[in-house]
């Protein structure tokens, strides 16, 4: 046999919180500066993620830490870590 491989690292985000819906539901905004690759001019964009938050514990506002996981339904991909600050 094969020797056992380590899996891979999950990939962790940080971002604000847009919308607390659903039920241990939350949407995250995560918004991101790059370098345009032909005029060099820093360019923001801006993601949304469908987040599991267990406990229901962040607020509209808040900014969080997310990190990947298994789908948890159909939109579902992430799941909250811990709250950097809460929203004043």
């Amino acid at each position: 046999m094969a020797e056992a491989t380590e899996r891979n690292a999950r990939k962790v985000r940080q971002g604000v919180v847009v919308s607390i819906a659903g039920n241990k539901s939350i949407v995250v905004e995560i918004t991101e500066r790059k370098r345009h690759p032909k005029y060099g001019k820093m360019v923001k964009s801006s993601k949304k993620l469908h987040v599991h938050d267990e406990e229901n514990t962040a607020g509209l506002g808040d900014t969080v830490k997310v990190m990947e996981c298994r789908p948890m339904s159909a939109t579902k991909r992430w799941r909250l870590t811990d709250i950097v600050e809460r929203a004043k």
